[in-house]
């Protein structure tokens, strides 16, 4: 059995996360400190307290989202949890935390690329201009078929999440033609995504460039253990290829699928989600349901692993 520590990504976050671990541990105490001062925001007030359409916003999800999954691993860690991960990935956003779980970079530092990563992303496509839309029940191949016909505007294929889901990125006169074309297609469903800008899209490259000159200021490690990206479905352990990864994934498809089929032919039968909720354990129920996922976020989560390790 080889196991795999997996990261989720923006969408995963909702108010009162982390908590039950925050007021039950000192270590996850001591990381939402950390990374709250790197991230230069109060994170455990931002995950508490503030309500849903704040803790939602780009620059405050993202610090939120990582601070929770690394104060989880410190948890685990302090704790004697036993099993070594072959291999560290993570969903959009949760490939910076793949990166903190391999060592690669602070947790300090990494609240802080997120945190700028976020407003960098905002700040690259005025709100309204771009958007996400979730296409449910065609095949990717079909999908990119119709985005070709699409003639009102930027459009392309953003999360290649499972063989059922498939997310599209642009501007929003293109998403509204592609909408239309894919129901016309035989889509079952195409659900508009709450996100105000159009994430692994060329619209993102004006923020690839600013977190390009932020990561030439940040120390990058080599990992600890491999990560596979989403930008190539590649393992990549240098800094130098973390720090291109990070700077591709920015506008190029997140590569879902192929990545857990590409974990799976790896060896890997086991996952240990690690963060809010259980977004990617039910993503990879739909690529493959043999593999075995297991949420790791509150402390009952915590104590079921641990009186089986």
């Amino acid at each position: 059995m080889a196991v795999a520590f997996i990261f989720p990504g923006q969408g995963s976050q909702y108010s009162g996360m982390g908590k039950e671990l925050f007021d039950a541990f000192l270590e996850a105490r001591e990381v939402f400190k950390e990374a709250s001062e790197g991230a230069k925001v109060d994170i455990a007030k931002l995950c508490f307290e503030a309500p849903e359409e704040e803790l939602t916003l780009t620059y405050n999800a993202q610090p939120a989202i990582f601070t929770l999954s690394m104060a989880i691993l410190k948890v685990l860690e302090k704790a004697g949890f036993n099993e070594e991960p072959v291999l560290v990935a993570g969903h959009s956003l949760g490939e910076f935390s793949a990166a903190g779980a391999a060592k690669v970079i602070s947790i300090h530092d990494g609240a802080l690329l997120v945190r700028k990563r976020g407003e960098f992303m905002q700040e690259a496509v005025p709100a309204g201009v771009g958007g996400m839309t979730a296409v449910i029940g065609l095949t990717s191949e079909k999908i990119e078929e119709v985005l070709k016909t699409v003639k009102s505007g930027f459009i392309q294929v953003a999360n290649y999440n499972s063989p059922e889901q498939t997310v599209i990125s642009g501007e929003i006169k293109a998403l509204e033609e592609a909408e239309e074309k894919l129901k016309e297609a035989g889509a079952k469903k195409v659900v508009r995504l709450a996100v105000s800008a159009p994430f692994h899209s060329e619209l993102m490259k004006p923020a690839a460039e600013k977190l390009k000159e932020l990561m030439e200021e940040i120390e990058f490690k080599e990992a600890e253990v491999p990560i596979l990206n989403n930008a190539d479905v590649k393992i990549i352990k240098t800094p130098e290829e973390i720090r291109d990864s990070f700077y591709r994934q920015m506008f190029s498809p997140v590569r879902w699928v192929e990545d857990v089929l590409k974990m799976k032919e790896m060896g890997v039968d086991t996952f240990y989600e690690i963060g809010p909720k259980n977004v990617l354990k039910g993503l990879i129920r739909r690529i493959d349901r043999s593999l075995k996922v297991i949420n790791v976020e509150k402390p009952k989560d915590l104590e079921k692993l641990l009186s089986q390790s």
